[in-house]
This record gives C-alpha cells, structure tokens and sequence, in this order.
C-alpha cells in the first residue's frame, strides 16, 4: 500500500479529514464530544456577535470624537468596557474548552488506533509488510509511533484550530457584508463614456482584493504541502535511528560502528535539513506575500473611501465603522490566506494518519491464508504448510509436522533456510504462510533474541503477565533454577536490563519466566546459543524435565550437536531437489 500522493485534491483531502474525525464523534463518547463541540460553536458565534456591537460601538464613539461630545464619550467609554469584559469572558470559555475537547479527541483516537495496532500482531505484520516489494521498499506506512503520538496530537489541534476559524471566517462574513454594503453607499464612474453606479462598492472592492490574494497564495504555497508531508517523514526516520542506536549501543561500541551509524545519523539529518532549507525558503514567500497583503488591508479602506470623507458625504464615524467592516470582511475572505502555512502542515498530517488507518484497515479486512487453531488435544498438527519469505520466495512447500505429548524434536537447517520462520508460522505471527496449524493450548515461544522490558526486574521477569501473579518466592526460585541466583535480591531494583544484562543472562531470565509459567508446550528457538555447554546442559535438562513431566513436548531449534542428546526426534529442513518449487523440505526422522 503506497502513501497517498500529497497532490491529491483538496476536496479529497477534506474526505479524509472527515473519516478520520467522524469515528470520535459516534463514539462511547458521543454526547459528551458533541456537546463540547456545540458549546464551542456557540461560543465562536457569541464571539462574532460582540465584534458586531464593537462595529457599532466604533460610529458612535468616533462620531463623539468629532462633535466634542464629553457626555457621549463617556458614555461610550463605559459601554466599551462591557463589550471588553464579555470578549475577555467568551475568550477563556473558548480556550479552556477546546483544549479539553482537543485532549479527549486526541486520548480517545490515541487508544483506538494503539488498540489497532497491536491486536492481531498488527504492529508486526506492517513491519514485515513495508519489506515486502522487490527493492526494500517501504510502500506501507513509515514510523508508527509517530504517527500514533505525534501527528494524531497535531491533527487534533488543527483541526479544531482550523475548523473554528473557518466557522468565525464565515459566520463573521455573514454579519458584517450587510453592514459593510449599507455604510459604503454606491459608487459612481464613466468608462467608455457610460456611466455606472455600484452599490455596496466596498463588498465589491473586498471580493476582488481577497480573490486575488487567495489565487496568487496557493499559486506560491502549493509547495508547502508535498514539503510539510516530507519534513514529517524525514524528522521521524532520523529519530527512529537515534533510537536505534541506543537500544544497540553496546553491539555499536563492541564492533567499532561509531563512524558507520555517525554517517547513517548524518545522512538522515542531511534529508531533514535539506527538505527544511526547501520548506523554509517556500515559507519565505508565502509570508513575503501575505504580510504585504495583510500591511496593505490597513490602509486599503481608507484609500476608497478618502473622497467620501473629504468631501462630507460621510462623518469620521462612519468612515471608521466602514473600515472596521471592511477589515473584518476582508479577514474573513483571506482565511485561505492567512492559514494557508497551516492548512499545508495539517494536510500532511490528515494524508498520513489516513495512510496508516488504511493500512491497519486492509490488515484487519484480509482474510488470513493459514487456517490455525488452538486447542488441538493431539498436539501440533500442520498440514499441507507453505511457507514463503516476504518477498514471495517460497521456503517450503506442503510440510505435513506432527508433535505428541512426550516428544522432544530438535529442527535443524542450514542457516536462512527458514527455521525461525516455521516457528513464528506455529506461533500464528508469519502472514505469509498456507495451509492449517492446529496448535495445543498452554504454548510458549522462546525467542533466540527475548524483549526485556525497563522498570523493575519482577516486572521484567513475569513479562507478558503481571507480577503480582506470583509471589517472591516464586520469583526468587525461578531465578536461582535459571542460574540467575545474584538477581534474587534485585527484585525491586528498576533499571535498563536490556543494557544491563548480558545476552547470555536475558536468555536464561527467559528461561526463568518458562519456569515460572510452566508451559507443557515448549518452542525455543536457539534459546541458549548465548551460553556456555554447561549452562546449556543444565537448563535443557530442567526444561526436558519440566515438559515431559507436564504430559506436553518440546522443539527447539539449535546448531550446536550437544543439544541433540536432550531431543529424540529431528526435523530437518534440507534443499530440494529435482527443480521443486520450494527451496527447502522438511525432513522427520
């Protein structure tokens, strides 16, 4: 799945908004959102009906002004101050309110698409996906976790940003053109020696002068769009290696790669600032034009009408109250203009949160090619298996694999010829496999690599599950059975294990959960390659024991033939011959 052309129309672009921001307002949440939102629409109204009563308040002050009229000035001063304090009131109300509806819009689409992306391994799968194309393409969405905590925050904040002052531009229209058509009276010109009246010049005059400015700010900001989804996709690539590099720090320093991942940094940092020098130097322009449109709207009123006021036809309150409206009428017609920067950032952001929702989409409406079920009292049954790399390239080919209660298989294979793939195709997480799987319940996967959270090491020892799921005791001797005896009085302790502790110790802390757990089906997949012979002997007896003492079985996937004495049965992947299809059949014996 590609990301969406940042061309595309913005009609099409307003569809998307609107399906992205649909879903909160049908929520569980509904009323209060839709509540919310009402209260905010009648507070940008009430808003726009008080710069009426200043429209109104500007002709009679200035008109005191001009006659010298103290008790009138005063008068007015007061009424001022009533119109001031219901804008100061109306203002807060507004603010506090949006923010809140933001936060909760924001917090709720937050643990829908969290929620998404990690049901089904989807968080998995579009990994694996974006790697599927020939080349190592990426066609499907790029750095989820920026999407999900970065452009949801900012597609909030903009849309409701936007949305209202959209909302004031036109209900601020509505108001005041009426005013502005009657206090601009009608204009009168000969061209070509025929006369011509025009009434309500200054509506004419603001249409043509917003029109112009709007046209010639797209033609100059139409860039910014395709630069703004860009800058966001480049910002996240550089920090998602600088994440990486962390988590990898002790692998970078032993192999020396300092210079290498410096250059990768720098070459990610080179995109980030190269596509900004090209953003900034399109914003350049943009505000180039727009502050010499908006400079030129103070006086613009004025210049029109001056003859009128020098004249006498009109009064300086009245020349004052046509300029209010005009600038108020011209600020509602330049919208476009004066938002165009944002409407660009917020653009980009609704085109990628779009692409990633599709993407979560198409995942969760594809209908899976491998039939699995858990439960199977039999054991493991895989028949008429295929499984092939992301790419397509087919690995094997109609594998028939059977494991009873009391085996124990060692699967072996040259290395890359689809081990671990066979395992995470048992587990239910490879999308690209065929066939059936019927897997007994009460299953655990050991990774040759396991996850070792930060935080507590109880947390980090009875991962997935919760700790209060057992007891000290429990911990303690999981601990000292996994021979991890010096973690025993570190239970509590919070710290960076996965830095912390060496390969060999996070492989025997999963271990250690396996024995917590006490699993009867056991999967492990070169779960000690990290530990000398004797660990390993010792820790293959334990979970041999363990498993056949459960009524289950165990396979595992090792290199080193010592392993072999803890396994009864082989499955061994071997190339095919006679020009097959798949590179590799599965052998048991």
């Amino acid at each position: 799945m590609s990301e969406p052309a940042p061309s595309a129309s913005f009609l099409d672009t307003l569809r998307r908004i609107g399906r992205l921001a649909a879903p909160y307002f049908r929520s569980e949440e509904k009323w209060k959102a839709r509540a919310l939102l009402a209260t905010i629409v009648a507070l940008n109204l009430l808003a726009v009906y008080m710069l009426v009563l200043n429209n109104q308040w500007f002709g009679r002050f200035y008109d005191a002004l001009q006659n010298k009229d103290q008790t009138v000035f005063w008068r007015e001063i007061g009424v001022f101050c009533w119109i001031a304090a219901g804008f100061i009131v109306i203002a807060i109300l507004k603010f506090y309110l949006t923010q809140l509806l933001q936060i909760r819009w924001r917090a709720w689409m937050t643990r829908n698409y969290l929620g998404r992306w990690m049901a089904d391994h989807t968080f998995y799968r579009l990994e694996l996906a974006r790697y599927a194309t020939s080349g190592g393409d990426a066609p499907t969405p790029d750095n989820p976790d920026q999407r999900i905590q970065e452009d949801m925050q900012m597609f909030t904040d903009y849309t409701m940003t936007l949305s209202m002052g959209l909302l004031n531009a036109v209900v601020t229209l509505a108001s005041f053109v009426g005013i502005l058509w009657v206090q601009s009276g009608t204009a009168s010109f000969t061209l070509g020696g025929h006369a011509f009246t025009v009434p309500g010049s200054m509506v004419w005059v603001a249409l043509l002068y917003c029109a112009a400015g709007t046209t010639i700010t797209h033609l100059i900001g139409r860039p910014l769009i395709g630069l703004n989804f860009r800058q966001q996709r480049y910002e996240a690539d550089f920090r998602h290696h600088l994440v990486r590099v962390r988590e990898y720090s002790e692998a970078i320093a032993l192999d020396r790669g300092e210079k290498v991942e410096h250059a990768q940094l720098d070459t990610r940092f080179g995109a980030v600032l190269k596509n900004y020098l090209q953003l900034i130097k399109a914003q350049k322009n943009l505000v180039a034009f727009t502050a010499s449109f908006g400079q030129a709207s103070v006086i613009f009123a004025f210049i029109v009408q001056a003859p009128r006021f020098f004249s006498g036809a009109i009064q300086l309150g009245q020349l004052m109250q046509v300029n209010s409206a005009f600038g108020r009428v011209q600020d509602s017609l330049s919208w476009f203009v004066d938002n165009y920067d944002r409407v660009a950032v917020w653009r980009a952001t609704a085109d990628r949160l779009t692409t990633f929702d599709a993407a979560m989409r198409a995942h969760a409406d594809a209908s899976p090619a491998l039939s699995r079920s858990i439960g199977a009292a039999g054991g493991l049954q895989a028949a008429d298996l295929d499984v092939s790399l992301p790419d397509g390239t087919l690995l094997m080919q109609h594998a028939a694999l059977t494991l009873a209660p009391g085996d124990t298989v060692l699967l072996q294979g040259p290395s890359g010829s689809g081990k671990s793939t066979l395992f995470r195709t048992f587990a239910g997480i490879w999308p690209f496999a065929r066939g059936s799987v019927a897997l007994p319940q009460d299953a655990m996967f050991i990774p040759q690599r396991p996850y070792v959270p930060d935080g507590r090491l109880r947390d980090a020892l009875a991962y997935p599950r919760p700790a209060t799921d057992y007891d000290d005791a429990q911990l303690k001797t999981a601990l000292g059975d996994a021979l991890l005896p010096a973690l025993a009085s570190r239970l509590d302790d919070i710290d960076t294990w996965s830095q912390k502790l060496s390969g060999g110790e996070q492989q025997r802390l999963a271990i250690a959960r396996v024995l917590l757990r006490k699993p009867r089906w056991l999967f492990a997949d070169e779960a000690t390659s990290a530990l000398d012979e004797a660990a390993e002997a010792s820790l293959y007896r334990r979970l041999s024991a363990e498993v056949q003492a459960a009524g289950g079985a165990m396979v595992s996937i090792a290199h080193r033939a010592s392993v072999g004495a803890f396994h009864d049965k082989r499955w061994t992947l071997v190339p095919s011959t006679d020009g097959a299809a798949a590179r590799y059949t599965v052998v048991s014996t």
